[in-house]
């Protein structure tokens, strides 16, 4: 085993990102930090070290135990990396969308016609309620 190895590799080996790639976007980015600074992904990760990344709406934070440069299972992750991120953050994946957009369930097939005139009806309140004239 190394004392350190290349920040884009661990990252890729805990499986934080899918690809070596992808890592190395991510720290190109400027979405990866190594105890509080920017860090390129050529950076040598050592045991102690703190990394932040972002992905989408969520900052993981993981404790490096352990350096290692070959993807590891899921199950053995936990020997080479501490996930300290906070529940807060992990509720951020769980948040509900705010659009003016109605969802439907994948495979849910098109709108019915009972379905597609509540959608017009609900669009023409929301398009009454923020017509332009309010805003004069």
């Amino acid at each position: 085993m190394a004392d350190s190895t290349r920040l884009d590799k661990y990252l890729w080996s805990i499986r934080v990102f899918k690809t070596r790639s992808d890592a190395t976007d991510a720290c190109r980015g400027g979405k990866i930090l190594v105890n509080g600074q920017d860090a390129k992904p050529s950076r040598e990760v050592k045991a102690g070290d703190i990394i932040l990344a972002r992905k989408g709406p969520v900052q993981y934070k993981y404790r490096v135990l352990q350096p290692i440069d070959r993807r590891q299972g899921a199950a053995l992750v936990s020997q080479y990396a501490e996930n300290l991120t906070p529940e807060s953050e992990l509720a951020k994946l769980h948040a509900p969308h705010e659009s003016f957009f109605v969802t439907r369930d994948r495979g849910a097939g098109r709108p019915t016609k009972k379905e597609r005139r509540q959608m017009d009806t609900l669009y023409s309140a929301l398009e009454d309620e923020f017509s332009s004239e309010d805003f004069d």
